[in-house]
């Protein structure tokens, strides 16, 4: 298997330094930028699997590159910055940042942290066997490609993150079952995880706003005091 190449966009040096060091000591490919244009303009030719991104640099907000990826390409992104503030992870989340981690930080949680994303789209990938092992239909205009990670509506292609695609397909291929947001948050984003259950719902709010088609129905209904399940009907 090829090494997962991570693209680094931080302007503290020492910092930077650091993370590529010890990615690269764990076999992977390491690409580091010091302000956000060069970053950006990496993302064709290096094309990464994942991306490390401080939220303050010289030149353009983190936030803004982290809505510019999440709208041009599937790329799952873990934002680290010196800003704690619960409103700041709020937005990252909400703009489709996968994960967040506040400086000073232990490198080993962010390897961990790494380690977990890859294995969440490992775990969704599946042998293709026939089209019914591959490919789920919602509601007779939601097409669920499994092998893909894509997702059509109507027959065009649906722009999700990694996680809003994890977090779909794990409600698809649970029959319409409620899960408690404690049970997502465990289920789709892993143990490691270190949140709240707001991630949930924001997650589940952008999945409503892409792929609902009617102004009073929702794809993924709430149970009041219970959670969240697919409609399949």
């Amino acid at each position: 298997m090829a090494s997962k190449k991570i693209l680094i966009i931080e302007d503290e040096t020492a910092i930077s330094d650091f993370m590529c060091y010890s990615l690269s000591k764990e076999g992977y490919i390491v690409r580091a930028f010091e302000n956000g244009n060069d970053g950006i303009k990496a993302l064709e030719d290096f094309k990464p699997n994942l991306i490390i991104l401080d939220l303050m640099l010289p030149d353009i907000s983190g936030f803004d590159i982290c809505k510019k990826v999440t709208n041009t390409f599937n790329i799952p992104i873990i934002i680290i910055t010196a800003k704690c503030d619960i409103t700041d992870k709020i937005l990252g989340m909400e703009l489709g940042a996968d994960d967040y981690i506040t400086k000073p930080f232990d490198m080993r949680e962010v390897l961990v942290r790494i380690k977990s994303i890859f294995r969440r789209i490992e775990l969704t990938k599946e042998t293709v066997i026939s089209k019914e092992d591959y490919v789920i239909v919602i509601q007779k205009y939601i097409e669920i490609y499994k092998d893909a990670r894509k997702v059509l509506k109507d027959g065009e292609e649906v722009e999700l993150t990694p996680k809003e695609y994890d977090l779909f397909l794990f409600l698809a291929e649970n029959g319409g079952k409620v899960f408690s947001r404690a049970q997502l948050l465990d289920k789709v984003w892993g143990f490691e995880y270190i949140g709240d259950t707001r991630t949930v719902d924001i997650h589940v709010q952008r999945l409503r706003k892409k792929l609902d088609k009617l102004k009073n129905y929702s794809i993924i209904e709430t149970v009041f005091g219970v959670g969240y399940k697919l409609n399949f009907s």
